[in-house]
């Protein structure tokens, strides 16, 4: 009998509680300070998305920008249907012009990809190194884009210029 005693009189506390202030919660506002769109280089920030590109690894990427023109990325993932597939790699950027809502900066990088069954790669490059240039602009305050183009050398000996994409959400 007591544990129906206060099962009932949760039941009424809830149901008073949402009587008197529910109603009120709703036409009550939160205002958030609007994040900002230039990444500034007076503060960190750190984005968290998706990226593709065939030097510096493909699957999920996280990215810091320090407070200066430096920044980096480590991106992994992982694939298995009937081998198992995996990429992981990191990069290194360098901003030369950093406006409201776009950058243009240098990236170098590395990347090791593999597939296969467990302990036999059967790709011939796996190990890849990439040099060159990339471009970032904002879809919206932290939504950003980012397209690269990196000169990248398999471990193979091939060389072949390539480009990268990914897309970051922004903390500020």
């Amino acid at each position: 009998m007591d544990t129906q005693r206060m099962t009932a009189r949760t039941s009424a506390l809830v149901a008073a509680f949402m009587l008197v202030i529910a109603p009120r919660a709703i036409f009550a506002q939160a205002a958030l300070p609007p994040a900002s769109p230039d990444m500034s280089p007076q503060r960190h920030v750190f984005g968290l998305g998706a990226w593709a590109g065939s030097a510096t690894g493909i699957g999920i990427s996280f990215r810091h920008h320090f407070p200066a023109r430096f920044s980096y990325q480590i991106t992994g993932g992982i694939i298995k249907v009937d081998e198992v597939s995996y990429s992981v790699g990191g990069e290194l950027q360098f901003d030369f012009a950093r406006k409201p809502g776009s950058r243009l900066f240098a990236a170098g990088g590395v990347g090791y990809y593999f597939s296969g069954p467990p302990g036999e790669n059967k790709l011939e490059g796996p190990l890849r190194i990439g040099l060159g240039i990339g471009g970032e602009a904002a879809l919206s305050a932290e939504f950003h884009g980012t397209l690269e183009v990196l000169f990248t050398y398999f471990s193979d000996g091939t060389i072949l210029p390539l480009p990268q994409i990914g897309f970051h959400y922004y903390f500020y």
